[in-house]
């Protein structure tokens, strides 16, 4: 079993250690569970908040964000994808998630391959693409890791599982505009759940998300729905609009036993 915790809520704009604080106030609140892997959200220490992403970016190794959870990790005994921040290279600026052991070391790092630039959105304007595909060999399970906007390409997802992704996660700040009428505002929500069944069965695998919730800016609100899917397309939990956290156990000898007898990797 593979105790997994994704954690939801808003952050607040232009002040970092105050979220990175809710992020362990939240984690201790399960230091009596197994804890294996925490995702937190795409942009948790920032908000969608251009000063602070763009103007304050971290360095290649995370800066303050990873060095902070680092210790997190060591406290907890757990794996953990840093949510998102902006990292500052020499080519620009890169949306990346890093990824930290037990030991609270960098195992690996994601640098957000499909920007969104769409509806109003602007990432590219800022940030640039990364072009490689990520998948780390954890102590419990191999682990793909996605950003957000990504779940809308599923070829992605299809080049994780070839390299042998047994879980999926998305760090995610799903958002739409505040002045959208209710029903699309359904819509978006309801596609947005669908996409999370979608990615988890065609790959056999668990997906899960940890997306932001509430007022992330003046002008959009985050939809929250972070969701952690079966290999069957199972609602396993689903954290709708709430600043909280899901836990659940998952068995990893149903996706092994289900790769085994459909090779979804290998089927073109």
């Amino acid at each position: 079993m593979a105790g997994i915790l994704n954690l939801q809520f808003t952050p607040t704009a232009g002040d970092k250690q105050a979220n990175l604080e809710k992020v362990r106030d939240m984690i201790s609140g399960y230091h009596d569970k197994p804890l294996d892997l925490v995702i937190m959200p795409e942009f948790f220490s920032t908000s969608i908040d251009d000063k602070s992403m763009v103007n304050e970016p971290e360095d290649e190794n995370g800066g303050c964000v990873t060095e902070f959870l680092s210790d997190v990790a060591k406290t907890y005994n757990t794996n953990i994808i840093c949510g998102s921040v902006m990292e500052k290279s020499e080519a620009g600026l890169y949306n990346t998630s890093f990824v930290l052991n037990r030991n609270g070391k960098i195992t690996g790092k994601y640098r957000k391959i499909h920007l969104y630039n769409y509806f109003g959105g602007n990432e590219g304007t800022y940030s640039i693409p990364g072009n490689t595909p990520l998948v780390v060999d954890m102590d419990f399970a191999k682990v793909g890791v996605t950003l957000c906007f990504d779940i809308k390409f599923p070829m992605l997802y299809r080049e994780l599982i070839k390299q042998g992704a047994e879980i999926i996660v998305s760090p995610s700040a799903w958002s739409i505009p505040k002045k959208a009428p209710a029903k699309e505002k359904d819509i978006f929500k309801n596609t947005w759940q669908a996409m999370n069944i979608c990615r988890a069965t065609e790959s056999l695998v668990y997906f899960v998300t940890s997306n932001l919730a509430g007022n992330t800016n003046p002008f959009v609100e985050s939809i929250g729905n972070s969701m952690i899917t079966g290999p069957m397309g199972e609602v396993i939990s689903n954290l709708e609009d709430k600043d909280t956290a899901g836990y659940a156990d998952l068995d990893m000898k149903i996706v092994r036993d289900f790769k085994g007898k459909v090779p979804v990797a290998l089927i073109d």
